[in-house]
C-alpha cells in the first residue's frame, strides 16, 4: 500500500488511530509512525482544530519534534495552545529564527507575548529585533542563524568555529567575514580555509562583497540583483554596516515563487493573496475579487455610451463584428503588455533598452496590422459580400492593433514610473481600455468612411 492510501485511510479511522482502541486503530497507528513528517503534515490540514491537538499530543516526542517545522503556521498556533511552557520551548527550539518571526506574525499581541517568554533569551531577542522590520524587505526574509567569521581569526580557529557551531547553524559555501564590531568586511569560500594553511589569516584571503543588501531595502530589488549576478547568497547590513543575516538560495527561490504568483493574480485584476487560498477567508476573497471586477464592469459600460450615441451609423451586419474587433484589441494588448513585464521582471529591458524595445514593437505592431486587418478583409467579405464594409472593419481593426500594442509596450514602463506595478497593466484593465477605445475607433471609422 502506499503512502497516498496510507493516509486516506488513517484520516477516515482518524478516531481509533489516535484512540488506538481497535485492531484497526493501533495497526494504523504503527504505519503511521513510520510515515515521513512531511507526509504527516499533510494528514493535518485535513483534521478540525481537537483533532489535531489530541493527535499531536499521542505521537512520540522525536516524532512531534521532526514534524512541527512541517506544519502550516495556521495549525502550528493551534499545536501550540494545547502544549505547556516547556513543550513550546522545544518546539520553538525546531523553528529558525526566520520561521519564527512568521509564525509570530500571525499571533494576537497576547499570545506573542505569551509565547515570547518560551523562547531562550538570546533568540527572543533576534526575534524581537526582525520583528520590527518589514516582511517585503531585505531583513524580513534573511536567515539569521548563520556563522560569521572574525577577520583576525586563523584558518585553524575559524574550521574549530564551524565545526561546534554546525549543529545549530547553517552553513553556506560562502563564509561572511565581520571585524570586532560586527560590521562586515567581506567573504571567504569554505574551500579556501582548505586551501590556506592553518595560522593564515582570514583577513588576507577574503573576498570583496559583490552585492550587499540593507535591512530596509525592498526584496523584489535584492532578489533581481541576485539573480542578475548570479549569486545564491547575498548579506544583509543594518546601521553602520552592522552584520544581521544572509538571504539563500532557498530564500530566493521562495520570493521569486512568491512575487511570480502575485503578478499573475495583479494581471487577472486581483489583490494578491496574503496568505494561501484555504486559509483566507471566504468573504474577504469575495471582497477583494468582486469590488474590481464591478469597476470594471461600470468602466465597460462606457462602450455602450459609445455605441448608443453612433446607434444611427451601426447597422445590425455592422454590429456582428463588434466582438471580433473588442477581442482582437484585448488579446494583442494582453501579448504585448506579457511581453514587456516579463522583460522588465527578466532586466532585459530597462532605460537603455526601452527606445530600442519600443521601436521593434512599432514594427512589430504595423507587420501585425497588415496581418490581421488582411484576414479580417476576408472574413467580413465572406460573411456580408459587401465590399466597403469589409474594408472599413479592416481599416478599423487595423487601427486598433496598432493602438493595443503601443499601448501594451508602454503601460508597463509608464506605471513603474509612477511606482505601481506594471503587472496590473496586463488582463481584464487593458482589456477593458482597449474595449472602451476599439469601439471608439469603430464608429468614428464607420461615421467617416460610409457616411
Amino acid at each position: 500500500m502506499d503512502i497516498k492510501n496510507i493516509m486516506n485511510e488513517i484520516q477516515e479511522n482518524i478516531a481509533q488511530v489516535i484512540s488506538r482502541d481497535s485492531v484497526i486503530g493501533s495497526q494504523l497507528w504503527d504505519k503511521l509512525l513510520k510515515v515521513h513528517p512531511v507526509d504527516i503534515a499533510l494528514l493535518f490540514k485535513g483534521l478540525d482544530k481537537s483533532r489535531i491537538k489530541q493527535l499531536y499530543n499521542a505521537l512520540p516526542e522525536h516524532i512531534q519534534l521532526d514534524l512541527f517545522p512541517e506544519l502550516q503556521d495556521s495549525i502550528k498556533v493551534i499545536v501550540l495552545s494545547s502544549l505547556d511552557s516547556h513543550d513550546q520551548f522545544k518546539a520553538f527550539q525546531t523553528l529558525s529564527t526566520d520561521e519564527l518571526t512568521n509564525l509570530f506574525d500571525i499571533f494576537s499581541d497576547e499570545e506573542l507575548k505569551r509565547y515570547l517568554h518560551s523562547l531562550h533569551k538570546k533568540v527572543r531577542e533576534k526575534v524581537t529585533r526582525m520583528l520590527t522590520f518589514e516582511p517585503e524587505s531585505a531583513a524580513g526574509i534573511m536567515h539569521t542563524d548563520v556563522i560569521t567569521l572574525i577577520e583576525d581569526f586563523s584558518v585553524e580557529k575559524s574550521i574549530n568555529l564551524i565545526q561546534r557551531l554546525r549543529p545549530s547553524r547553517d552553513v553556506h559555501r560562502i563564509m561572511f567575514v565581520v571585524n570586532k564590531e560586527h560590521r562586515l568586511v567581506g567573504h571567504v569560500y569554505l574551500e579556501d580555509l582548505v586551501f590556506n594553511k592553518p595560522a593564515t589569516r582570514i583577513a588576507s584571503f577574503m573576498h570583496k562583497n559583490e552585492v550587499v543588501a540593507t535591512a530596509n531595502e525592498d526584496r523584489e530589488a535584492i532578489v533581481k540583483e541576485m539573480v542578475h549576478y548570479g549569486l545564491t547568497t547575498v548579506p544583509v547590513i543594518g546601521e553602520d554596516g552592522i552584520f544581521l543575516g544572509v538571504i539563500s538560495g532557498d530564500t530566493l527561490v521562495d520570493v521569486l515563487v512568491e512575487e511570480a504568483s502575485e503578478d499573475v493574480q495583479k494581471m487577472a485584476a486581483m489583490a494578491p493573496l496574503k496568505r494561501p487560498y484555504f486559509e483566507t477567508p471566504f468573504f474577504q476573497s469575495v471582497y477583494e475579487r468582486s469590488y474590481i471586477l464591478v469597476i470594471l464592469l461600470l468602466a465597460g459600460s462606457v462602450s455602450t455610451t459609445i455605441m448608443r450615441l453612433y446607434e444611427s451609423t451601426l447597422t445590425e451586419m455592422l454590429l456582428f463584428f463588434v466582438p471580433m474587433l473588442t477581442s482582437v484589441g484585448g488579446n494583442t494588448s494582453n501579448q504585448t503588455s506579457a511581453v514587456a513585464i516579463c522583460g522588465m521582471v527578466s532586466g532585459e529591458f530597462d532605460t537603455s533598452t526601452l527606445k530600442y524595445f519600443l521601436r521593434r514593437e512599432l514594427a512589430m505592431a504595423s507587420c501585425l496590422a497588415v496581418i490581421l486587418g488582411v484576414t479580417a478583409f476576408g472574413r467580413v467579405y465572406l460573411t456580408s459580400g459587401v465590399l466597403w464594409d469589409s474594408v472599413v472593419v479592416s481599416i478599423t481593426l487595423s487601427i486598433i492593433v496598432l493602438v493595443s500594442v503601443s499601448l501594451g509596450s508602454a503601460m508597463p514602463f509608464l506605471l513603474k514610473r509612477f511606482n505601481i506595478d506594471p503587472a496590473f497593466s496586463a488582463g481584464p484593465f487593458l482589456a477593458t481600455i482597449m474595449d472602451i477605445l476599439g469601439i471608439l475607433i469603430y464608429c468614428t471609422s464607420i461615421k467617416l468612411l460610409l457616411f
